[in-house]
Formats: C-alpha cells, structure tokens, sequence
C-alpha cells in the first residue's frame, strides 16, 4: 500500500511539474513585452499598448473579422501612400463590442486630422497618435488619453468602455 502512495504522489508530482512547465512556455510566448519603435536617430522609444504603427493597423484591418464602417478623410486612398502618414493625420479603430481581450463587433475607422468624433457605444480602441476619448458627447465630460490606457486588449487596443466621443488633435 505504501509503494502505491508514493508512485502515486510521484505520478501527480511530474503532472503538476508538466503542467508548470506548460504554463511558463505559454507565458514566454505570448507576454506581452513593451513594444518600441525606432525614431529618426535610432533612438528605441517606448510606446503603449493603443498607439499602434500604420503597418500594425494594416495588418489587424486585413486580419479582422470585425464589420468595418470607414469615416474621415479617405481621398489618399487612391493618390500618395505616405500623404496618410503626414503628421496632421491620425487613424483611429474604435469598436463597439469586446469579448475577453478581443475587441470586434462593428468598428469605425476614422483617417483624418484634427476633430471631436461622436463615438457613442465604443467600449475599446487604438490609434495611430494619441487620442483623447471621453465619457459625454462633444469631447466634454471626464476625457483621458488613449497613451495611458489602463486595460490593454489584444491587437493594441485598449479598453475604453463608456466612451461617447473622441478627441484628435493636430500636434
């Protein structure tokens, strides 16, 4: 009887150990590291979780499955690839639903410069630039920056539940 105890403790030792070590390989892989970006000098510079690259937000228009509706500015399309690049232009995605750490439902695309967007129902976004989004229509109420997302979602957004409008600035 004591024999089968230990192999017994044994066995559940080397499962547990197993499953350890599967957890540390899933959190290596997908960790969230801090992203960065090289400026001009070669400088690495942190940016956050919802400020994301043209190629990133690219990337994640061609990959969703989200229902898109494009607002804003869209008369490069066509013209100069790198006139949306410009430094008075920014894009934002800001979606209506957020299902765990996936952000989707029907999502707005705005291309364009500065402006207060009415955005009512989003609960989660990313932006080219910062952003500002606040809680009452006209880009009044309680506004915070998307630069300082307190709850980072998947794909570079960031949690922005009970936003009503958004702020884009031209600096």
């Amino acid at each position: 009887m004591v024999g089968t105890l230990t192999k017994t403790r044994l066995a559940m030792q080397r499962f547990a150990s197993f499953f350890l070590a599967i957890a540390v390989l899933i959190v290596a892989v997908f960790g969230r590291p801090s992203p960065t970006i090289q400026d001009a000098g070669n400088a690495t510079v942190e940016t956050t979780s919802a400020i994301v690259s043209d190629a990133q937000l690219d990337l994640w228009l061609a990959t969703t499955n989200a229902t898109l509706v494009f607002i804003g500015d869209d008369s490069d399309a066509t013209s100069d690839p790198l006139a949306r690049r410009s430094a008075q232009t920014t894009r934002i995605v800001y979606c209506s639903t957020r299902a765990g750490n996936v952000c989707g439902g029907v999502c707005t695309v705005y291309n364009g410069g500065a402006s207060c967007i009415d955005a009512p129902k989003t609960m989660c976004m990313t932006a080219t630039r910062n952003v500002g989004y606040c809680d009452k229509s006209g880009c009044t109420g309680n506004c915070n920056d998307l630069s300082h997302c307190g709850t980072p979602l998947d794909g570079g957004f960031c949690l922005t539940a009970n936003t009503r409008s958004i702020v884009v600035s031209s600096f």
